[in-house]
């Protein structure tokens, strides 16, 4: 009976702590996200390209008014009060207090506040580029994996997890804890916010995967990711080589249209686009953990022009490769290795 007593209490203190963290500073949604969507109608975030993560906290009065529009990253919206309208072709759903929503990259949508008595509702916003989690996994496999609750296109879905679940307040008190380590300068703070972000990503995978109303859709989404996992393996194994989209149709026993179609069906990217995207994110884990000379790295991850690796580089990550190793050497040169492997290594210092 003590035990039982002592553990809301608990989740309070817990509550509070994280709430504390950070205050948030509420800032008109109207302003900041219309002046961000482009001709197009593309909401394109403003990130750092070399972290592509934030966390912003967003108010909404009855004034808001912003058209359909598609996002070029992943969102996923916490409410903190009040009652919002999201909006999709064909139909709509309100979300109350404590309810979370996931915005789908390349899903056309619109947001407003809802007809109630709350005269403003407010959001915590967790931004994040899928790029983020490619440099923070080891295989491909697991990187689509973790983002299989992004690729799910089911038209009779609104992606909205209700209050009731559990699961958006937990999440809710991950999003304040990655805003309480932005800007992350440093390799620890950067560390915590992605492992902050994948914890997020495996409640919601998790959720997709249990919940009645999407079981079906994601076993069929995680199906065809585990189909790709020959094609994973083969790329991180021979990245350093020149791949053609013939061989990697190969590996995968299908003609090069099928292939490229499957890919793109399960990924949202062309072979070449997803291996240059690979590549890349190879280059910034060896650029942020060894000191190989940049020549050398631009070779190991299949760049046999250390010029075009620079400008390819520089156009992903916003950074060149010196620029971005620079960054990352700068404010730690050493990590904990009980940081690296909990539990597996001794506790004493590991040089980077």
């Amino acid at each position: 009976m003590f035990k039982m007593s002592v553990e809301p209490e608990r989740h309070k203190l817990r509550l509070s702590r994280v709430q504390k963290i950070v205050a948030p500073s509420w800032e008109p949604a109207n302003f900041v996200v219309k002046r961000q969507i482009n001709a197009g109608g593309v909401h394109i975030w403003p990130f750092d390209l070399s972290f592509p993560v934030d966390v912003r906290f967003f108010s909404l009065d009855k004034s808001y008014d912003v058209p359909l529009h598609r996002a070029n990253q992943c969102e996923i919206v916490y409410i903190e009060s009040g009652e919002m309208v999201f909006q999709v072709p064909g139909r709509h759903c309100v979300l109350k207090k404590g309810d979370l929503l996931l915005i789908n990259p390349e899903s056309f949508h619109r947001m407003c506040n809802a007809e109630c008595s709350h005269p403003e509702a407010r959001q915590a916003v967790l931004f994040f580029s899928p790029e983020l989690i490619r440099t923070a996994c080891s295989t491909g496999g697991d990187v689509q994996c973790y983002l299989t609750p992004f690729t799910i296109h089911d038209p009779t879905s609104t992606h909205v997890v209700t209050r009731q679940t559990g699961i958006p307040a937990k999440i809710g008190d991950l999003i304040y804890q990655i805003r309480a380590e932005l800007p992350a300068t440093t390799l620890r703070a950067r560390l915590a916010v992605k492992t902050y972000v994948k914890m997020i990503l495996m409640l919601l995978v998790n959720y997709y995967a249990e919940s009645r109303q999407t079981k079906g859709i994601f076993a069929d989404a995680q199906k065809n990711v585990e189909e790709l996992r020959p094609l994973f393996e083969f790329l991180d194994k021979h990245c350093s080589h020149p791949i053609r989209a013939e061989d990697a149709a190969h590996v995968m026993g299908m003609s090069k249209w099928k292939f490229n179609r499957f890919l793109n069906s399960v990924t949202g990217y062309s072979f070449v686009t997803y291996l240059t995207l690979l590549r890349i994110a190879k280059a910034q884990i060896l650029l942020a953990s060894t000191d190989m000379p940049i020549s050398q790295l631009s070779l190991e991850v299949g760049f046999c022009d250390q010029s075009y690796f620079g400008l390819v580089f520089r156009r992903l990550v916003g950074l060149t490769p010196f620029q971005f190793r620079r960054g990352h050497l700068t404010n730690l040169r050493y990590v904990l290795a009980d940081h690296i492997c909990p539990g597996n290594a001794p506790r004493y210092l590991l040089k980077i």
